[in-house]
């Protein structure tokens, strides 16, 4: 089995700072592509930013700019570092990785979601 676990989340003035985690745990091989998604009430579940085991990355077009996604291979874990957050960030950040097991079979793995919330 494999988990992920986000932290990080919380409430914040528009314009600030939050950085989130995730850390992946268990019968880990390798780990391919890294991924932040979010969903708003009401809204689908959309990709915030990715990151290849290579550390390429893409972003949102609504986050270039202010956030910033890395990863420590060493840890598992990856990174969202967030700035001049905006209300419309406001939503459910959720990791997601592309996990190969140490038995040879590849996992796509979700994390139980962390609250973010950026007040007007």
């Amino acid at each position: 089995q494999v988990q992920l676990v986000e932290s990080g989340g919380g409430l914040v003035q528009a314009g600030g700072s939050l950085r989130l985690s995730c850390a992946a745990s268990g019968s880990i091989f390798s780990i391919n592509a890294m991924g932040w998604f979010r969903q708003a009430p009401g809204n689908q579940r959309e990709l915030v930013a990715r990151i290849t085991s290579g550390s390429s990355t893409i972003y949102a077009d609504s986050v270039k700019g202010r956030f910033t996604i890395s990863r420590d291979n060493a840890k598992n874990t990856a990174y969202l570092q967030m700035d001049s957050l905006k209300p419309e960030d406001t939503a459910v950040y959720y990791c997601n990785a592309g996990v190969v097991t140490s038995v040879g079979s590849y996992l796509e793995v979700w994390g139980q979601g962390t609250l973010v919330t950026a007040s007007a």
